[in-house]
């Protein structure tokens, strides 16, 4: 990381304009609603996302396709993008030329001629690519940090995983809420069914083309040798999945909207840490507003509209009913507006009302980019030395064999001493003239079992207690003891 400049008085302002958001009794967040349309017209047909079956026997599971959910009122919400697909989507804008800079750019090396980047990759820095690389040994210690309450070692290596959400659920067990989250949900829609009928080119048992070749009808069939009915058959499942449509009726109008949050009450949460344990509070504002450049890209980059194969969404009404408001924690909601003006003509019509924050896109880039410079980042650092924060990393099978086969460890010691406070402790393992201590880290996942009763890290984490221990990364997942 690069050391941070010296700011101008103008640079001072900007950087620190959003400091009240990243304090105690700051705003709840930010959101953007906007309705959506296909590109034929609100009256279009449009595919949402379909989805696997849900595995088992129960008769009311889920049979896969189209996730609709119906009221007895008669409404009904189709989803149409997931959160999580959404945010697989804005990630990789951290890759392209005008956003690069504020972020470290990470790639596992698979072969000679394919990279991935870690903003690729579906679960960020959780994810099965960065545990089977050499980037695992700095991942898991970041989060460890973060257990403790460190977010700034995951911050310098991959900030993302703070915007968008990460969960180290092979390892550590640490885990991070999304900030950003946006979803895509249409109302009140009519389902479309499907039927096609298939005929070959040839009537191949006609012209005697099979004569000899002993095959089944249905492997005809699959291989499209005869004519083939395409639609809803009994016992077999539903291909007719054709979209749907917005209701036209007066009483259950349909409407496609997306919402959009920057959850800054969430933000607030990240900190950083003195070595001595205790909050670094100029640390902790500098990674916040770091992230919050990050958040507030995330949020208001423009979207790519096409989202798959017959869906093709665009802002209903030119864009005019599109919100976008800062909640407070009171429940207020204030606009946000994209002009100054804008802001100085609310507060000249109503003396009495709260000024509306400004942000539009060159304020929130530059904002960025001052935030990254002061958090050690230079955002025009030369991207293809790839020196560090950049770096590439290679892919290791031999970490992919010992993920694969499991790293957990199975230990028996006794409790030497404990910090309560950071939720660890130490305990001696080995025999004597062998013995060692080993430090554990816990989470919010650790089982805890007393006997046959489940317990809990106060009650069974103590000094002098005997315990079988089963650490991944060092962290507990389980701590058993005898009762």
């Amino acid at each position: 990381m690069s050391k941070s400049k010296q700011l101008t008085d103008e640079e001072t302002k900007m950087l620190t304009a959003f400091d009240e958001w990243l304090s105690g009794g700051g705003p709840a967040a930010l959101v953007i609603r906007e309705s959506l349309e296909p590109v034929e017209g609100p009256d279009g047909v449009f595919f949402p996302a379909t989805f696997a079956a849900e595995l088992g026997n129960d008769p009311d599971r889920f049979r896969g396709g189209y996730n609709i959910d119906s009221f007895p009122d008669g409404t009904n919400v189709c989803l149409i993008d997931t959160v999580g697909s959404q945010g697989n989507r804005i990630e990789p804008i951290f890759s392209t030329a005008d956003y690069a800079g504020l972020v470290p750019q990470i790639s596992i090396k698979i072969s000679d001629s394919k990279r991935i980047s870690l903003l690729d990759a579906g679960h960020r820095s959780g994810d099965a690519i960065v545990r089977c690389s050499e980037l695992k040994s700095h991942v898991d210690e970041a989060f460890k940090a973060l257990l403790n309450g460190n977010a700034k070692p995951l911050a310098q290596i991959a900030p993302t995983s703070l915007v968008f959400g990460v969960w180290d659920s092979r390892g550590t067990q640490a885990k991070l809420p999304r900030l950003v989250s946006s979803t895509i949900r249409a109302f009140n829609v009519c389902r479309h069914t499907r039927h096609a009928q298939y005929n070959p080119a040839v009537n191949f048992k006609k012209e005697g083309l099979l004569d000899g070749i002993d095959a089944s009808d249905d492997d005809l069939a699959s291989k499209g040798f005869v004519s083939q009915p395409i639609g809803k058959q009994p016992g077999k499942p539903d291909p007719t999945h054709a979209g749907v449509q917005l209701s036209l009726s007066k009483e259950k109008p349909g409407s496609i909207r997306r919402d959009a949050t920057l959850g800054l009450a969430a933000l607030r949460r990240l900190t950083v840490l003195s070595p001595d344990g205790s909050i670094d509070g100029e640390e902790t504002l500098t990674l916040r507003r770091y992230v919050l450049g990050l958040a507030l890209i995330a949020l208001t980059a423009e979207q790519d509209n096409y989202l798959r194969q017959g869906c093709n969404l665009v802002p209903a009404s030119e864009g005019k009913d599109r919100t976008f408001q800062l909640v407070c924690s009171s429940g207020k909601r204030l606009p946000v507006m994209s002009k100054a003006e804008e802001a100085d003509a609310i507060i000249q019509s109503n003396p009495q009302s709260a000024k509306p924050p400004v942000l539009n896109p060159p304020i929130i880039i530059q904002f960025a980019r001052l935030a990254a410079e002061q958090f050690g980042l230079d955002p025009n650092r030369d991207l293809t030395k790839k020196a560090l924060p950049d770096r590439e990393v290679p892919f290791s099978k031999e970490l992919a064999k010992k993920d694969i086969k499991g790293d957990t460890e199975k230990l028996k010691g006794e409790v030497v001493s404990v910090d309560a406070d950071n939720k660890k402790f130490v305990v001696r393992i080995g025999k004597k003239g062998d013995q060692k201590e080993v430090e554990i880290q816990v989470s919010e996942n650790t089982a805890y079992t007393k006997g046959k009763d489940d317990s809990t890290f106060d009650a069974m984490v103590v000094a002098g207690a005997k315990l079988d221990i089963e650490v991944a990364n060092g962290v507990a997942i389980k701590v058993i003891g005898k009762k």
